[in-house]
């Protein structure tokens, strides 16, 4: 059985493209071949050291897989079941499922596969992973939590395994050199439909001129780019630029232990400075959301409006005033011979990185804060990419969990409930405590933007996660691609 192919509604399909499709860039006349580049390498192929942490990863599949139409069965028989307390959750498996190396699965292979990971990171919440027959599973939790299908989305692993990469996925690894490249090969014993490509190459190029520059030469079939880069395809004969929506915010982090950063005042004050529609527009193309909250609108429920920051300069001139902060001769603001400066680190080669913190700097100097960007600084207040498609409250965990005061208390109170009203009530309350005591300014909302020849039929636009890569973004649902 394929995937489901029914586009989101919201999500936009910006450019069509006319004219004959230009040949792959593997030369495959008959586009069973398909090359592709990222930014991001994985580190590892290991699904317990953070592969494909959102599923798709086209070498392993979930127990769930995330799409358009929200979460779905895979190596699953059906959706996983909660007990009537929600402390257990039963999940039937597949039984026409084999690994890559022939051998079966059952499941003996999920309880070895999440083991690693019980009450860590995304898996606080699971107590225990428990093989109640060849065919079923039980997951024992700490607490209900009533999103947990959602997460199991963990590439499976066979319990006993060599070294290469072995899953049940739509694809084999052939070549895997990292840091450069990994070659797929198409599983003939797909227990799906055979996917219809055959070969997949993902060359790993973190520079995006570089990207570009091999999508014109055709030298790759498919890339994300930002947005900027993106515009320039728009209407090019043979290729189709795609926007998916994501839940990837953007942000600065405000150490609390810095003599300017930590104050309440310069933090509120940094906030109302900045002209988020403005930034939006500059910085990021247009292609995203202004927003100043810590949940992207893709989760719309779980967005508190009444706690968004709008942009009032002139509000937060007079709070760092009543502050004691007086501005010195140089315009820069002095409160007991402290000068309200820092500096704000991001990745060196980031070119979107470099325009949100220098746009930041500059709406900051508006109020009389000094702000140096510094390429590659580690410590103090940092640029950061954070959200995640299944936790709201993921990103504000990142910003927020290591501050004292009503925004943690609240955090805690969502992660704490074992009702989903009480968690979105708590995340609520969360998002207005930071508008009041801020900890970090969120920028704005990036949504994605790939660039694709035109040779196949296929693309599915879903919610992306914050780092566009292969196993996820325009490629998730690769294995039902098909050469036009």
């Amino acid at each position: 059985m394929s995937r489901q192919s029914t586009p989101l509604a919201a999500i936009l399909l910006l450019a069509a493209c006319t004219g004959d499709p230009p040949p792959p860039a593997s030369g495959d006349p008959d586009g069973r071949s398909l090359v592709i580049a990222v930014g991001t390498a994985p580190q590892s192929l290991d699904p317990q050291t953070g592969y494909a942490p959102h599923g798709a990863a086209q070498i392993y599949d979930g127990l769930t897989e995330l799409g358009p139409d929200g979460v779905t069965p895979v190596l699953a028989a059906a959706l996983p079941q909660p007990s009537a307390d929600g402390l257990t959750w039963t999940v039937p498996l597949r039984t026409d499922v084999s690994f890559h190396d022939g051998t079966g699965f059952d499941a003996t292979d999920v309880a070895a596969s999440y083991r690693p990971l019980v009450g860590e990171g995304r898996y606080w919440m699971v107590e225990q992973v428990r093989p109640v027959s060849a065919t079923t599973v039980h997951f024992a939790l700490k607490q209900p939590y009533p999103d947990l299908p959602a997460l199991l989305t963990l590439g499976i692993e066979p319990s006993e395994s060599g070294t290469k990469p072995i899953g049940t996925g739509p694809y084999k690894v052939t070549t895997w050199e990292p840091g450069k490249r990994l070659v797929l090969t198409a599983n003939a014993a797909y227990f799906r439909d055979k996917p219809a490509i055959a070969e997949v190459t993902v060359e790993f190029l973190p520079d995006p001129a570089e990207r570009a520059a091999r999508l014109r030469d055709g030298g790759v079939d498919g890339a994300p780019l930002p947005a900027a880069l993106a515009a320039e395809f728009d209407g090019a004969d043979g290729m189709t630029t795609y926007t998916h929506r994501a839940a990837d915010l953007r942000a600065i982090t405000l150490p609390a232990d810095h003599p300017v950063t930590g104050d309440p005042a310069v933090r509120l004050a940094l906030n109302l400075a900045v002209d988020r529609q403005a930034l939006l527009d500059g910085a990021l193309a247009g292609v995203g959301a202004p927003t100043s909250l810590p949940v992207p609108d893709v989760q719309a429920e779980h967005v508190e409006p009444d706690a968004a920051f709008a942009h009032e300069p002139e509000t937060a001139a007079t709070g760092l005033a009543t502050a004691g902060w007086v501005p010195g001769a140089d315009g820069v603001r002095v409160r007991d011979g402290v000068r309200a400066e820092f500096a704000v680190g991001y990745p060196g080669g980031d070119a979107e990185a470099s325009a949100l913190v220098t746009a930041f700097a500059q709406a900051a100097a508006a109020v009389g804060v000094a702000v140096t960007p510094v390429a590659d600084q580690e410590g103090g207040a940092q640029y950061r990419v954070v959200g995640d498609p299944v936790d709201p409250a993921a990103a504000m965990r990142t910003l927020f969990g290591g501050s004292d005061g009503p925004t943690a208390a609240a955090l805690d109170r969502a992660r704490a409930a074992t009702d989903p009203v009480d968690a979105v009530v708590a995340l609520h309350a969360a998002q207005r405590a930071n508008r009041t005591t801020p900890a970090a300014v969120v920028l704005a909302q990036a949504n994605h933007t790939y660039v694709h020849r035109d040779a196949w039929t296929g693309h599915v636009p879903v919610t992306d996660a914050p780092v566009a890569d292969h196993t996820w973004g325009a490629w998730w649902n690769l294995a039902d691609w098909a050469p036009r």
